[in-house]
């Protein structure tokens, strides 16, 4: 069809850790999907996939991108831009470990290197039964040595011992190669991994533990821009964290301007806080606020203190709570966090019903499939017309349902966004009480609870995790609509 229905895979050290939705139909996705990831302390890579999914066969891989730690580690800010998709190698393709134990006895003549191949571990599934038939091949100063084939396992114990005489001169900068391979009856053998040592080093002493197994050395050449590009944002924060009596004294710090009211609000540790906040990092700064005030049962009081510290600052009722303040931010997270089951019961009958029903809506006639009516009406006019009616009919519909579902679920939604939501309404009556702002009251709600909570909930139903995919073109455009 002249399209791809792209989705990622993102593996940590080849282990799959997350998948993002698919987006059909697609040259061009978007996904906006963050996930959090917690990671080994030695972990050695990130790589992300992307591939395209078939309904019959396999999926076909599109691409990659391969960061390693130190890259990531490098970039305190993370790594944040456009990166060209590289081309998959089933060569590079390893993961797991193999444990050896390599050495190079004093005595004898001639001197002897023995390599015991005890066992591997995690090895790549390389056969339709989701397992491979591993066996390694052990190469050093020109001679080749294999394991016997281990069937249908991914956790192979060879325990075999192979040794190599060491000519006159040797080691020098000579190197044990140790590769693990997948057996096949029929065509050639899969490749697993490989591992090499220095002779040097073993001769100096004996060399034993788990290794990781790593891919043949790249091969492929610049591919730059010919697979596509993928937007990124990697971000590796390495936090050290202490029992909970350690963060005491802050968490006392924070809260004094709550518990203790009596005290000036523009010295306080939370005023200094939002006063440095910078754009950037405010989201995090919120999410951070949100949950440590949840946990002290004490996130409506903050929002008391945040909301009515704006509303000092605010001389025009109609730039009320539009810009991504501190107060803006940390509501909107404050809603997620204890509002999240309320959306899913209120919206997710209405989402699931558009997603189903796959119905066509335009109202822009630029935009308008009319070749879609042509069997209706010759007249060009008349089609759009009805192209136009028939959209206005349905979301009318759709919206209608919303709002009746919004409406009705007063009993639902949960009482600390009530509160919350009451204790706003009152700062507003007091900052504005001339009967000319009479609707700020009610706009400084809706202001959050519509443009950020329904709508964006409605425009992307997967990121709040209303639907476990995205949506395609059209029901996306439904979706748009009725956010707007």
């Amino acid at each position: 069809s002249g399209s791809s229905d792209p989705y990622c895979v993102v593996k940590v050290d080849n282990e799959v850790v997350a998948r993002t939705a698919t987006v059909w139909k697609s040259l061009n996705p978007f996904w906006g999907e963050e996930y959090t990831l917690r990671l080994p302390r030695g972990f050695h890579s990130l790589a992300i996939y992307v591939l395209d999914e078939d309904t019959i066969g396999q999926d076909d891989f599109i691409g990659k991108i391969s960061l390693s730690h130190q890259q990531i580690s490098a970039e305190p800010w993370g790594v944040d831009s456009w990166l060209s998709l590289a081309p998959v190698n089933p060569d590079e393709e390893v993961q797991g470990e193999i444990h050896l134990e390599l050495c190079v006895p004093e005595q004898g003549h001639p001197r002897v290197l023995r390599c015991h191949l005890i066992e591997a571990r995690d090895l790549a599934p390389r056969d339709p039964s989701g397992t491979s038939d591993p066996f390694a091949r052990v190469s050093c100063c020109g001679h080749t040595l294999e394991t016997a084939v281990i069937k249908k396992t991914r956790f192979p114990h060879w325990d075999e011992v192979l040794e190599f005489e060491l000519r006159e001169g040797e080691p020098g900068e000579a190197v044990l190669s140790v590769e693990v391979w997948d057996w096949d009856i029929v065509g050639k053998n899969d490749f697993l991994g490989r591992v090499e040592f220095p002779l040097d080093t073993i001769s100096r002493e004996p060399t034993k533990g788990w290794f990781q197994l790593l891919p043949f050395p790249s091969t492929t050449g610049d591919h730059r821009g010919q697979l596509g590009a993928l937007r990124l944002t990697v971000r590796l924060a390495e936090d050290t964290v202490l029992p909970p009596h350690h963060y005491q004294p802050f968490i006392q710090l924070l809260t004094e301007p709550i518990l203790c009211q009596d005290k000036p609000h523009d010295s306080t540790a939370l005023a200094i806080l939002e006063e440095v906040t910078s754009g950037e990092s405010r989201q995090d700064v919120a999410t951070k606020l949100v949950k440590i005030f949840l946990g002290q049962g004490l996130a409506v009081p903050l929002l008391d203190y945040l909301t009515t510290r704006e509303l000092a600052r605010t001389t025009d009722p109609n730039t009320l709570f539009r810009s991504n303040s501190l107060a803006s931010k940390s509501m909107e997270q404050f809603m997620k966090a204890v509002g999240l089951p309320y959306l899913h019961e209120v919206l997710q009958p209405v989402v699931n019903r558009i997603f189903e029903e796959k119905k066509y809506v335009e109202l822009d006639p630029s935009k308008m499939e009319l070749s879609r009516g042509r069997r209706i009406s010759f007249k060009g006019s008349l089609l759009e017309a009805q192209v136009r009616d028939s959209s206005l009919e349905l979301l009318k519909g759709y919206l209608g349902d919303i709002v009746d579902a919004i409406v009705g679920s007063v009993e639902k939604c949960p009482l600390p966004m009530r509160v919350a939501f009451q204790q706003l309404r009152r700062r507003v009556e007091e900052r504005f009480p001339l009967a000319q702002h009479e609707e700020v009251r009610y706009f400084s709600i809706s202001g959050f609870l519509f443009l950020r909570f329904f709508a964006p909930a409605v425009l992307t139903p997967k990121l709040f995790g209303l639907r476990e995919q995205h949506a395609e073109p059209r029901t996306g455009r439904t979706l748009l609509l009725l956010a707007k």
